[in-house]
C-alpha cells in the first residue's frame, strides 16, 4: 500500500487497486506506472494485490480480492472512498469481471489489453498469430517472406549430416541444438514477443526486420534470420536458446520482466484448469506453420502434467462473452477496455458497448502500454489514450461524489 498521495478518508479520496496478473508483484511493480503517475492528481491511496497460485480458482481469488478491499476500507474508516481497480492482460480480464461481479466493492475498472473474447469459439483460433503476422508484414514484406521461408530451410539443414551442428554454429548457440524444434520455437517466441511488446521505446519488430533486410548482400535465408537476432540481442559470443525467445530482453523494457518458474508453472496450471484459451493457427493463414488447437490434445497435456482436467466453457458460463455487446449494453457500467491493435492479445472489446462501458484502442499500441510509466518521449497518441482514461475515471468519481452528497442531504 502507498499512502503518499492519499487525501484521506474524511475527504472520500479514492483508492486505486491494482489486481495482479500472473507475474510476481516484485517484478510487476516497476512496470505499473498508471497508478503512481496519477495518484497525486486523484489524491489516491494505492493498493497492490498479488495472485497466489495454488489450488484456488479464479472465483476464489476474486472473492479474496473483494474481502481484502472491504477490509482495507473498514480499517481505514474509508467506507465512502470509491475504489477503481486496474488490471493488465490476465489482470485486465480479472478487473473487468471484478467490476461486473462486485459493483458494491469497486466503482469502476480499467482493463488494459484484456483478451476476454479468446474463449470458446468467440474468436478464431489464429487471432493471436494473425496479428503477429500483420505486424511483421506491415513492417516489411521481404522480412515477412524471409521468416516464412526460414522454417522449411531450418528443417532442410537439420536433416543433413551434422545438420544440427551446422545450425548451432550458424546461430551461435551456447549449447549444441538437440533438434530443429528448439531453434524454431526460439525464433517463433522471439517474433511473437516482439509483436506483443512492440513498444515505441524500441519498436523491436522494426529492429528485427531492419536486421533481416539489412543483412549483407548475398546472405542466405538463415543468415538473414540470424541478422535479425543480432539486431535485437546485439553481437555477442553465444546465444542461449530458451522458450522466452531472442527478443525478450530488449522487447520487455520495464513492461515485460522475466518471470519466475513459479509464475510460469502457476499460469500453465491456471490455463489448464479454467483459462482455456484456444490459441492456434491453420494452414497458410499466418507466417507460421500450422499448429491448430485441439481440445483433446490439450486435455491430455493438462491431465498428464498437472492432473487437472480443463473446463473449456467455464469462463463463458460464469462471466459470459458470447453476444457481449447485446448483454453488457443492458447490464454493467464503468469499465474501460484499452488495447493497442499491434498487440496479438487485442482480442477483446474494441468498440464502445454503452456510454459507460467504453473502448479506447490505439492503432500503434502494444500490450498493456497505457499502464506502463509515462515517458517524455511517448508519442502523442499514447499520451491522448492515457488522458482519455483519466478523464473517464474522473467522471466516474465526480458522479459518485455528487450521488454521495445528495444521499447525505
Amino acid at each position: 500500500m502507498n499512502f503518499k498521495y492519499w487525501g484521506g478518508a474524511n475527504s472520500s479520496a479514492p483508492i486505486f487497486a491494482y489486481l495482479g496478473a500472473e507475474g510476481d508483484l516484485d517484478y510487476e511493480m516497476p512496470a505499473i506506472g498508471f497508478l503512481t503517475d496519477n495518484a497525486y492528481q486523484f489524491k489516491a491511496l494505492l493498493v497492490y494485490i498479488e495472485v497466489l497460485w495454488g489450488i484456488s480458482s479464479i472465483w476464489i481469488k476474486r472473492g479474496d480480492y473483494a474481502e481484502v478491499l472491504i477490509y482495507i476500507k473498514k480499517q481505514l474508516l474509508a467506507e465512502n472512498s470509491p475504489i477503481i481497480v486496474v488490471g493488465a492482460s490476465y489482470g485486465g480480464m480479472f478487473a473487468s469481471w471484478f467490476r461486473l461481479k462486485y459493483p458494491h466493492v469497486t466503482l469502476g475498472a480499467l482493463a488494459s489489453s484484456a483478451p476476454i473474447l479468446y474463449f470458446d469459439d468467440i474468436t478464431p483460433q489464429n487471432g493471436y498469430y494473425s496479428i503477429v503476422t500483420k505486424d511483421f508484414r506491415e513492417a516489411s514484406e521481404s522480412c515477412y517472406e524471409t521468416i516464412r521461408e526460414s522454417r522449411s530451410e531450418i528443417d532442410r539443414v537439420a536433416s543433413e549430416p551434422n545438420g544440427l551442428s551446422i545450425l548451432s554454429q550458424k546461430f551461435r548457440t551456447c549449447n549444441q541444438l538437440n533438434n530443429a524444434y528448439e531453434l524454431k520455437y526460439y525464433l517463433e517466441a522471439g517474433y511473437t514477443m516482439a509483436a506483443q511488446f512492440d513498444n515505441p521505446s524500441s519498436y523491436p519488430v522494426t529492429m528485427i526486420c531492419s536486421g533481416i533486410d539489412g543483412a549483407p548482400e548475398g546472405s542466405d535465408v538463415l543468415n538473414r534470420i540470424f541478422a535479425g537476432v543480432i539486431a535485437v540481442r546485439g553481437n555477442i559470443s553465444c546465444y542461449s536458446i530458451n522458450a522466452a525467445g531472442f527478443s525478450i530482453q530488449t522487447v520487455g523494457d520495464t513492461n515485460s520482466p522475466d518471470l519466475s518458474v513459479e509464475t510460469v508453472e502457476g499460469w500453465a496450471w491456471q490455463r489448464c484448469s479454467e483459462m482455456v484459451m484456444p490459441i492456434g493457427r491453420g494452414e497458410n493463414d499466418t507466417m507460421f506453420p500450422p499448429a491448430p488447437s485441439y481440445l483433446t490434445t490439450f486435455i491430455h497435456y493438462c491431465t498428464t502434467s498437472y492432473g487437472v482436467s480443463p473446463r473449456p466453457h467455464w469462463v463463458t458460463t460464469y462471466y459470459g462473452g458470447h453476444d457481449i455487446e447485446l448483454i453488457l449494453s443492458r447490464f454493467g457500467s464503468n469499465i474501460i477496455f484499452s488495447n493497442g491493435l499491434r498487440d496479438p492479445y487485442s482480442i477483446g472489446v474494441l468498440k464502445n458497448i454503452s456510454q459507460t462501458i467504453v473502448a479506447i484502442p490505439t492503432i500503434n499500441g502494444s500490450h498493456c502500454l497505457d499502464i506502463v510509466p509515462a515517458k517524455s518521449t511517448d508519442p502523442e497518441w499514447l499520451v491522448m489514450q492515457r488522458k482519455a482514461e483519466v478523464y473517464i475515471i474522473e467522471s466516474w468519481i465526480s458522479q459518485y461524489n455528487a450521488d454521495l452528497h445528495a444521499m447525505k442531504k
